[in-house]
């Protein structure tokens, strides 16, 4: 996985992201104020930055023309929602821009978009007996193919991407068959039947109790 910089200076924001970030196997480091930040990334390589704009010491702005020459991907995390604020970040460089408030699930979903998009997310998955690489589409149990539809798939990398994180069958259904599908989440659950079966995940994929399912992986 990746290793991440979280510049935030609310702790409570900054511990929430790094608490969800270590549920899915990524590292990271905290800096509270943009002076801080920049000390650190003198020190440190980082696969992305998680960037607040509204800083101590320098702002998320003048940190980004700082670090822009060493092309780390940046994600700008922040309450200035107005239109001038978003375009001066993306003239800056910034890979994405998410306003607060915002849900956990959204923020990790565009972390690994980013990461894809600039090839820092891990190629493959090992749990136990299984090896799933994402390129390829591919998936392996005790070294043999193991076939998967093209939904089960998807449903499998979500819950690969969001380990150890409860989700709803609602985001199931959000994340692995779009935001338009109008199906019953009961197809959820027959999915994730079939992934325990072919996977031999039936302690994997735990059932959340009036929610839906959590992949446990040990990190």
């Amino acid at each position: 996985m990746a290793h991440i910089v979280v510049v935030e200076d609310e702790q409570p924001i900054s511990d929430l992201i790094t608490m969800n970030l270590k549920l899915v196997g990524h590292t990271y480091s905290k800096a509270y104020s943009g002076t801080e930040a920049a000390a650190l990334l003198e020190r440190e390589q980082a696969d992305l930055i998680l960037l607040d704009v509204m800083l101590p010491g320098l702002d998320g702005f003048q940190l980004m023309e700082q670090i822009s020459p060493r092309q780390i991907p940046v994600i700008l995390i922040t309450a200035k929602n107005a239109l001038s604020d978003r375009i001066r970040g993306f003239e800056l460089g910034a890979e994405d821009y998410i306003i607060k408030p915002f849900e956990i699930l959204e923020l990790l979903a565009r972390i690994n978009v980013v990461l894809r998009r600039n090839e820092q997310a891990a190629p493959a998955f090992t749990c136990d007996t299984v090896e799933v690489r994402f390129a390829e589409r591919q998936v392996r149990v005790d070294r043999q193919p193991v076939e998967l539809t093209a939904r089960e798939f998807e449903l499998l990398e979500v819950l690969i991407r969001n380990r150890n994180i409860a989700l709803s069958r609602d985001k199931l259904l959000e994340l692995a068959w779009g935001y338009d599908y109008a199906g019953d989440t009961r197809t959820v659950d027959v999915h994730i039947r079939q992934l325990r079966k072919k996977l031999g995940w039936e302690e994997r994929i735990k059932t959340v109790f009036k929610l839906g399912y959590r992949l446990e992986v040990q990190v």
